[in-house]
């Protein structure tokens, strides 16, 4: 890549997507994304991967009509065009629906040249397609997935994984840890960095002047006063006491099940679980189909679907 630092003149943002595991749905997810031309009426695309194996994708699934240009240079961008940055120069063979230790080096590649880009503000932000959180583990690579990474590598102290949709936002205060480590993990101080980061990119992301957030509670019943678990009388009543001294409109502890079935999620801008499968069910329940996951916390604007790799 050449030297300069600065992005190519475009009027369009500059969307970098990483084509994640080549033997899962990421290259079919990007192709279908970006086969309507009118997308280039909006963003200027540049895929990280491989010509080959969109090449590959393309035949497989019967669209050949669907055109790229091959990116040496950031100075050759083509707005008009999808372009492609070759990460790996070797032919790498393609099983799909398998995890090989290929593919899982081909994400890596992938996913360090966006970021790479993104670091250097060649491209404006990056769409991450899906990786498998083992075959990519290597000596520079000791992340349980992109997010962290991303963080590490943009400086942020703190992230929050947040889904959403057009009426749903939904972060994690626990995110990729076993269910066994929750309660352990689950501390004021942790609480309230999460709660920190989703008010902050709730009024400066997505333009909401005064956020009404829910915190959702651990226990059944949000503990029963106690009776069925003591988190949210320690931490999660504590914290919610002290944001609103600060006059913040933050409400709980909510009963998961109730919030959910009598859509009470639907009066709030954001909502905090406590766990990953605690938010994730819901939100794929309710937002499969169209939802987002939005990397919160960090100094550039990383989104990813809200699905895996999808071998099946």
């Amino acid at each position: 890549m050449e030297a300069a630092h600065k992005k190519a003149k475009t009027d369009k943002p500059i969307i970098g997507i990483t084509i994640g595991d080549i033997n899962g749905v990421g290259p079919e997810v990007v192709i279908k994304a970006l086969a309507d031309p009118r997308i280039l009426n909006y963003i200027t695309p540049v895929v990280f991967g491989s010509t080959k194996v969109l090449s590959f994708y393309r035949k497989m699934l019967k669209m050949e009509d669907f055109n790229y240009s091959q990116l040496k240079s950031m100075n050759q961008l083509n707005p008009h065009k999808v372009n492609v940055v070759n990460c790996w120069q070797e032919m790498v063979e393609i099983k799909v629906g398998q995890v090989t230790n290929e593919a899982g080096n081909c994400a890596y590649l992938a996913l360090r040249e966006a970021v790479d880009h993104l670091k250097e503000d060649k491209i404006d932000a990056v769409v991450t397609a899906p990786i498998n959180k083992k075959n990519i583990l290597r000596e520079d690579f000791k992340f349980v997935g992109h997010t962290d990474f991303i963080s590490e590598e943009l400086g942020a102290k703190d992230n929050l994984m947040l889904m959403v949709t057009d009426s749903l936002r939904i972060g994690v205060a626990t995110a990729h840890i076993p269910i066994s480590e929750v309660s352990q993990q689950l501390t004021t101080d942790v609480v309230e960095k999460k709660l920190d980061i989703m008010i902050k990119t709730l009024k400066k992301d997505f333009g909401i002047d005064k956020p009404r957030v829910a915190l959702l509670g651990l226990n059944p019943h949000a503990g029963e006063g106690g009776l069925l678990g003591k988190e949210e009388v320690d931490v999660l009543n504590p914290v919610i006491a002290r944001y609103k001294e600060k006059g913040h409109l933050v409400f709980g502890p909510f009963p998961a099940d109730g919030f959910f079935g009598t859509l009470m999620y639907q009066k709030y801008d954001g909502v905090l679980a406590m766990y990953h499968d605690q938010g994730l069910i819901p939100f794929k329940l309710l937002g499969f189909e169209n939802g987002v996951n939005y990397t919160a916390g960090i100094t550039k604007v990383r989104t990813s679907p809200d699905h895996g790799t999808a071998y099946d």
